[in-house]
């Protein structure tokens, strides 16, 4: 099966349901806003069903289903009790080529019922294609909480814009950002805009003094799964003309942005770079130059150990607008998904951030760590890129005087926002964490708030 999500006019077509139950109801009421004509033919109709259709005027006829019940219809649902009548009625609507939905019978179906959002003139269709009703009615519940309460005022709003735009604005492109921007606007209010204000918003457009966003935008994409995005970072990605994406997010993002919108992947991960940071500069740069706003989407914040500060400084050395939303960051997030608090009172009142992707690619070593002053810390130590060097850098704290005994953990987050963890002290970290498979990237936690997790769950 491949159902494709078609919107099709039905107002004032004549429909079919047979059947007098609790289906026939639910599926009757889905239909009632869209103005078709429809019958329904059923032995016995429920007490409900008929006041709802004797409501709405809705003919009801009291008999067992008949084939001549298919002439001039377009289309029929089967939702009677006895599943062969069901099965028959789907026989038949395909032989006629009538389009038909068999309840509890995917296979016979030429359409299916979505979960339906109805909001004035927004439609929203969501389909598992029968997999799971279940998933299909949370999302509905989902994008309903992300509805304006006034949304057909809105929509009534946007449409009388149309003619008052093209009367105003002469330019096409000019006059598509008025009312995009508007649109956003009005979403982002959950308000229309009064006339004066309108015909303001016109006149500016009109003299060529309001534009589009333009510029870069660095965006934190959070760690792990995609909802830990900021409001302000999501609309970002809403408004981008190019979105410029690392590896280390959640692929769902990506589907907030526009269908207009230019996606280039630069992923950089250990071993694999696909561009280097000067060529990430560049093209920054030049997509920046062509105009609209390009969104640069980094996982976890840009500005912890993300190289955000040096594509903000290259862009503004160039003379272009960048601006900076933060994402919340591993280095907090994945301990607390994992139940490791970086700081509790009387256990941790600090904690230090370090990142451990400081190899000398030669050597091997770890550069650049000065391992007496993190041994004399007394808050917890948290390093983030470091799985790579786990060994050396227990080794290293071991030898600077950290007590081998020291509990650590090594953390790996998904985008379900589940962990994979694995504790124990650094004497014997980096052979448990071998031993487990833990998978990069990984969050290095050292320090007594890692023996909180096993306490919380005695």
């Amino acid at each position: 099966m491949a159902y494709f999500p078609f919107f099709v006019d039905i107002g004032g077509k004549k429909g079919l349901i047979a059947g007098g139950g609790k289906i026939a109801l639910h599926k009757l009421q889905k239909l009632l806003p869209y103005g078709a004509k429809v019958k329904i033919v059923a032995p016995e109709v429920s007490e409900e069903l008929e006041r709802t259709a004797a409501e709405n005027d809705i003919c009801v006829i009291n008999r067992t289903f008949d084939s001549s019940d298919l002439d001039e219809v377009s289309f029929v649902i089967a939702a009677s009790d006895d599943a062969g009548v069901n099965a028959e009625i789907g026989r038949l609507c395909r032989e006629k080529g009538i389009l038909v939905n068999v309840v509890d019978d995917r296979e016979a179906c030429s359409f299916l019922f979505p979960s339906l959002v109805k909001s004035g003139n927004l439609s929203i269709g969501i389909s598992t294609e029968g997999t799971s009703p279940e998933i299909a009615a949370e999302l509905r519940s989902r994008v309903v909480s992300m509805i304006p309460a006034d949304m057909d005022a809105i929509l009534a709003y946007l449409g009388s814009l149309r003619p008052l735009a093209k009367m105003h604005i002469q330019e096409d492109s000019r006059r598509a950002a008025f009312l995009k921007e508007t649109a956003r606007a009005c979403m982002d209010r959950d308000a229309v805009f009064d006339e004066r204000e309108t015909m303001r918003r016109l006149d500016s457009y009109a003299r060529g003094e309001e534009d589009a966003t333009e510029g870069v935008m660095l965006v934190g994409a959070g760690c792990g799964c995609y909802d830990l995005i900021t409001v302000r970072g999501l609309r970002a990605i809403r408004q981008a003309r190019v979105l410029v994406y690392d590896d280390l997010i959640d692929q769902r993002l990506l589907e907030h942005a526009s269908e207009r919108c230019e996606r280039i992947y630069v992923g950089k991960r250990s071993g694999r770079h696909s561009m280097t940071q000067e060529q990430i500069n560049a093209l920054l740069i030049r997509k920046a130059r062509e105009g609209g706003l390009i969104v640069r989407l980094k996982g976890g914040d840009p500005f912890v150990f993300g190289r955000g500060m040096e594509e903000m400084s290259a862009l503004r050395r160039e003379g272009i607008y960048a601006e900076y939303i933060p994402g919340v960051t591993s280095c907090i997030a994945v301990p607390a998904f994992a139940g490791i608090p970086v700081t509790h009172r009387e256990v941790s009142r600090s904690f230090h951030v370090f990142t451990g992707h400081t190899a000398d690619r030669a050597t091997g070593q770890c550069l650049d760590i000065d391992y007496e002053t993190l041994a004399d810390l007394e808050g917890t130590l948290v390093f983030l890129m470091g799985f790579g060097q786990l060994r050396r850098l227990a080794e290293g704290l071991i030898g600077a005087g950290k007590k081998a005994s020291t509990s650590a953990a090594v953390i790996h987050g998904n985008f379900d926002s589940s962990v994979e963890i694995v504790c124990g002290t650094l004497s014997d970290i980096a052979a448990r964490a071998a031993e487990a498979g833990i998978r990069t990237p990984a969050v290095i936690v050292i320090g007594d708030v890692v023996d909180i997790r096993g306490a919380e769950r005695e």
